[in-house]
Order: structure tokens, then C-alpha cells, then sequence
């Protein structure tokens, strides 16, 4: 929250100790973002774009699916990088 920038080849990672089943909102994000959920194999299985809210109320981006980690990203880095929805992150 708050961030006016985001280095081009850097990101979050959100992890959390069990599946999850819920969404992300953009409340106080300046940036345009794009997020991929990844399950627990690191295998990327949503991949979406969300939009800075400054709002009291913002949109939930809920990929409606359970998932392990999100790594949040500059707005269309995943597309530029050729990286999509079924590819591997990390794997055992």
C-alpha cells in the first residue's frame, strides 16, 4: 500500500502455511498490478490484472479457486516475460 513504484523485475511474494480461498484488493495502491496464484507445487494457475482503488470501497480480485502463494508484479510483467497460467515458478 502506498508504493508509488515498483522496480521492474521485482515483486511480493505472499505466502501463506495453507491453501487459501479468498481474494486481493488494491485499497491505498497507487500502481497498476498483475498477480498469479500459484498452488503448492508452484505451478501458476491464475494469472490477473488489478487496477489502483483509492476509494473507500475497492474490487476484490478473487481468483475463486484455492492456492498457496500470489506473487504480485508491475501491471503486464507476467505477459512481457512470456510467463502464463500452467508454468512452474519453483517445483521440488
Amino acid at each position: 500500500m502506498f508504493v508509488e513504484k515498483l522496480p521492474e523485475n521485482e515483486g511480493i511474494l505472499f505466502m501463506f502455511p495453507e491453501e487459501t480461498y479468498s481474494g486481493f484488493w488494491m485499497k491505498n495502491t497507487l500502481i497498476p498490478l498483475s498477480i498469479a496464484f500459484l498452488d503448492s507445487d508452484g505451478k501458476i494457475i491464475k494469472i490477473m490484472d488489478m487496477k489502483p482503488c483509492k476509494e473507500e470501497e475497492c474490487h476484490l480480485y478473487d481468483p475463486e479457486l484455492f492456492y498457496r502463494y500470489a506473487i504480485e508484479v508491475n501491471l503486464g510483467w507476467f505477459e512481457k516475460n512470456q510467463i502464463k497460467e500452467g508454468d512452474y515458478v519453483f517445483s521440488d
